[in-house]
């Protein structure tokens, strides 16, 4: 029996994206979780793994010629798995080529911005004192609304995001696309969106991968421990 990949977690966005790959592709895994809140993103034997201090990772004990192997970034972890088990990844180079357009587009694009805007909207305004700060809140949400309607315009010609087959690009971008709301979006006028969304998020393996420790997720806009390590207060 294949041993299980070591997965490095906690539930948010970017974590999902790897427990939705590992349900999605049926790779048996044993999770481990980094309580970001708590700090446990700093110590010594998850840095050896993780050294931006970033979760998700992951240890793979059955990696390229049979020899562990440990992966962080979750763009890069999202790419092994799908050329380990031949799975997510398209039919042919160009399909390959379309994922990792998307994929990148979403690490460098989505991520980014909608993290920035969840922050000032959300989290800073709740800080001791509250940071609230109109120019940062208008910049972040105007440009997260732009890349909903470059996904928009995408899905429309597009059951998905690299073309009519699921892949591991919606996997990295259903997690942040999912929670709009906190980012200041509204789907009235992106319905192509809206409609991808709601089929992604009907599949079982997103929906157990979503699930993955859920009960663990914390209010930051009460959790002034968890505001004082994660942004540094």
């Amino acid at each position: 029996m294949t041993a299980p990949i070591a997965l490095y977690y906690w539930p948010t966005p970017n974590g999902w994206k790897i427990s939705i790959a590992l349900e999605e592709m049926g790779l048996p895994y044993e999770t481990h979780l980094v309580n970001i809140g708590a700090g446990d993103q700093y110590k010594p034997e998850f840095l050896k793994i993780s050294p931006n201090n970033r979760m998700p990772a992951i240890v793979d004990p059955d990696g390229p010629d049979g020899k562990p192997v440990s992966v962080f970034e979750s763009g890069a972890i999202l790419m092994y798995l799908a050329r380990k088990t031949g799975k997510f990844y398209g039919a042919s180079e160009r399909d390959r080529i379309a994922v990792e357009e998307w994929l990148t587009w979403q690490i460098g694009g989505v991520g980014p911005m909608a993290g920035q805007a969840h922050h000032f909207l959300k989290y800073a305004p709740s800080l001791e004192p509250a940071q609230v700060l109109p120019y940062a809140q208008s910049r972040y949400k105007r440009e997260v609304a732009r890349l909903y309607e470059v996904l928009d315009r995408r899905l429309a010609d597009n059951r998905y995001a690299a073309g009519d087959f699921f892949s591991i690009a919606d996997m990295a971008l259903w997690g942040w696309c999912s929670l709009w709301e906190g980012q200041g979006q509204t789907l009235d006028d992106k319905p192509h969106l809206a409609r991808w969304l709601d089929e992604v998020g009907a599949r079982p393996g997103v929906q157990r991968g979503r699930a993955l420790a859920s009960d663990r997720r914390s209010d930051l806009q009460a959790d002034r421990k968890a505001q004082k390590i994660l942004f540094q207060r």
